[in-house]
Order: structure tokens, then C-alpha cells, then sequence
């Protein structure tokens, strides 16, 4: 299937919405413009960079500066339509010459992270620029080295205006990536309301976990939900993962990276669907079934009134007061169907799951055993 069929060309046309660029392409784009700058003395603007699927975007310079022995160039990424929380920011590279023999080397300037624990793509101690932004920058070094008469030996420092309070709103805290954000992107093209950006992280969560050791990990859709796992299992901050609506994307990859156990917890609504069969939990994209939630009370003893008072309720909170008034527990058959559902995702992995159902409160109104 090409770009026109499926992926993210025919995600683009469905939607109408403008692609953005990466934090990697941004900061591609001011290295190719620094560098150019220091071997030539003028900075091109816009400069043009290829992507690895061989699209040529070109970028405007927000700011440049030539000095001795280095050259800065500063590009604002444009998110599109995406609501990216970096959209907007200054990614600034400074381009520094190094004696030949060197290589490129990467440093994290002023808002851009430092890995300090294992389980990524990058070394502990490395900045946190990720593998597909570092050699879309060393090859257009080298091309602009083998232009100009360069040896292409340099010292990249990438910084990013802010960068360490807009991390603040992203993963990377949890992730063990401190002072500021990460370079990112492996196409170079933000589609917008992608989801890939969340699942990405799920899997990289897993990574830090296993990597860290966690034999029992958590699949959260909230901050309250992680606030009921940790109080419920004293579980560290890296054996969370914010799964938010992708329940699918946490079993699939958790499927193929196992872990002894993992423990799924969210609100007894979101979760009902999960129990119902949907792996995307969004509101958008799934919605809670009362006729599923009346044949779970039924299974629990309800009778022929509360059934289809259940079935007609206006939320699944209602439902579920409904049922707990009469004695009949649809949070804990909610919770058991979710884990069923869960282990047939999983396809006989060995991973051990519970799932916990909360209210707004955080208060446990659902629970399944371990199996």
C-alpha cells in the first residue's frame, strides 16, 4: 500500500488538516543552515533539507548568528494543525567546528533533555536526541561538508526556547529524560491528531520499566487512576505507563515485550468499553454499550426492572449506582470482562492482569482478581 492508499497520505486527505514538522526536521533544517553559514559566512534562507521519504521542505530562519569558530541558527516549529505542545517553539542550533577526525557530536543546550535512565533508544547520559533526527543531521553535514570543503567534523549543540518548563507537559519526566524536551520525529511530518506520538511513548514507558527491572507495570487512563494503582500496589513512577484511551496499543506491544504483570486501571465507564471489546477507548471513536452493561447485571442477578432500568441509563455511572443500590456488583463484573478481554488481546503471553475501576473520585467501585 503506498502514501496515496493508507498511512498518513490518506489520513491527511480524510481529514483536510495541515501537517506540521517535527522537532528533528526543525533542527535539521537549522544545522544544515548553520553549518552552511559557518563554512560560507551567509546563512540560506529558507533552507531546504530532504527528509527520509525524500520530501524537500524548506524552512524560514527565525534567528542566526555567526561568530568565531561557530554559527547558530534558529528555526520555530510549525505543528500544523496538530495540537503539539511544541508548537511554536525556537529550536536553535549552534554549529561548532571540531579538529578533523571528530565525527559529530551531539550536546543538549538550554531546553533540550539528558537521558538518565536506561530502556531508550539512547544511552544514559546522551542528549535526547533520537536516532532518526541524528543521522538526518550528520547527512546533511556531510552534504554540506562535501559542497562547501568541509570536513565535516562539528559539535551540534540543540537547544529549545522554553524548552524545559514545555516539558513539563510531556512524558519525558517519566521517562527519566530531564531538563527539557526531545528532538523527535522519524519522518520529519507531524500528521496531525495522530495518535502515533501517545503510542510511541506507551512503548517506550515498557522499555524504561523492563529496562529498569518492573516485573508489575500499570496501564492508567489518568492522573487519578495512577493516584488508586500506586496507593492500591506502592508501584514506582516507572512502571506506570499513561495508556490514556489506548488500551489496544498497551496489550499489543506489552504482548510481544512481556512483563509478570500488569495491572489496567481507569474509569468504570471507559473501562465498560474495554470490557465491551474496544481497545480505543476515546469517546470519539467508542462509546459505552448499556445493552452490554444490562447483560452484565443480568449475569449478576439483577432482575427483569433493573436490567432495563441499566439499559435505558443515561450515564454508566448511573448504571452502575443503579446496580450497587440493588445489591448487584457491575463494577467487579465490569472489571472481570475488562480482564478477559485483556488476556485474549494478550494471546496467551505470560502476564499476569488485573483491572480496577474507579469513579471521578478515585474511589475503587470495580476489581477483578489476578489471572
Amino acid at each position: 500500500m503506498n502514501e496515496a492508499e493508507g498511512g498518513r497520505g490518506a489520513q491527511l486527505k480524510h481529514t483536510g488538516l495541515r501537517p506540521g514538522w517535527t522537532t528533528g526536521a526543525c533542527a535539521t533544517a537549522a544545522t544544515t543552515a548553520a553549518y552552511t553559514a559557518l563554512l560560507t559566512g551567509e546563512f540560506p534562507d529558507p533552507v531546504t533539507i530532504t527528509l527520509p521519504k525524500g520530501q524537500t521542505p524548506s524552512f524560514a530562519l527565525a534567528a542566526e548568528e555567526l561568530g568565531d569558530g561557530s554559527a547558530m541558527a534558529g528555526i520555530v516549529k510549525d505543528a500544523g494543525d496538530d495540537p503539539d505542545v511544541t508548537h511554536g517553539a525556537l529550536v536553535r542550533v549552534t554549529v561548532r567546528r571540531l579538529p578533523a577526525g571528530s565525527g559529530v557530536v551531539f550536546k543538549a543546550g538550554p531546553g533540550v533533555g539528558t537521558v538518565t535512565r536506561p530502556g531508550l533508544p539512547l544511552p544514559v547520559g546522551e542528549p535526547a536526541v533520537n536516532p532518526v533526527p541524528r543521522r538526518m543531521m550528520r547527512e546533511h553535514i556531510a552534504e554540506v561538508a562535501g559542497r562547501y570543503g568541509g570536513t565535516g567534523d562539528v559539535e551540534i549543540t540543540i537547544s529549545v526556547d522554553h524548552g524545559e518548563e514545555i516539558a513539563r507537559s510531556t512524558w519525558n519526566p517519566r521517562l527519566g529524560i530531564l531538563g527539557g524536551l526531545s528532538i523527535l520525529g522519524t519522518t520529519g511530518i507531524v500528521v496531525p491528531y495522530s495518535c502515533s506520538a501517545w503510542i510511541d511513548s506507551i512503548r517506550r514507558g515498557v522499555d524504561v520499566a523492563r529496562a529498569a527491572g518492573r516485573t508489575h507495570v500499570a496501564g492508567c487512563t489518568g492522573s487519578t487512576s495512577e493516584k488508586t494503582v500506586v496507593a492500591a500496589y506502592g508501584l514506582p513512577e516507572d512502571a506506570l505507563l499513561d495508556m490514556g484511551d489506548f488500551a489496544g496499543a498497551v496489550l499489543k506491544y506489552i504482548r510481544r515485550h512481556p512483563v509478570d504483570r500488569l495491572t489496567i486501571c481507569g474509569g468504570f465507564a471507559k473501562l465498560s468499553k474495554l470490557a465491551a471489546g474496544h481497545l480505543d477507548l476515546h469517546s470519539g471513536r467508542s462509546q459505552v454499550d448499556n445493552g452490554f452493561l444490562a447483560e452484565l447485571a443480568r449475569r449478576g442477578g439483577a432482575d427483569g426492572a433493573l436490567v432495563a432500568e441499566v439499559a435505558g441509563a443515561n450515564t454508566g455511572l448511573a448504571a452502575l449506582q443503579s446496580c450497587a443500590a440493588a445489591g448487584v456488583p457491575l463494577g467487579d463484573l465490569v472489571a472481570v470482562a475488562a480482564r478477559d478481554e485483556a488476556l485474549a488481546v494478550l494471546r496467551g503471553a505470560p502476564v499476569a492482569v488485573d483491572v480496577i475501576c474507579i469513579d471521578r473520585a478515585g474511589t475503587i467501585v470495580g476489581r477483578s482478581g489476578v489471572a
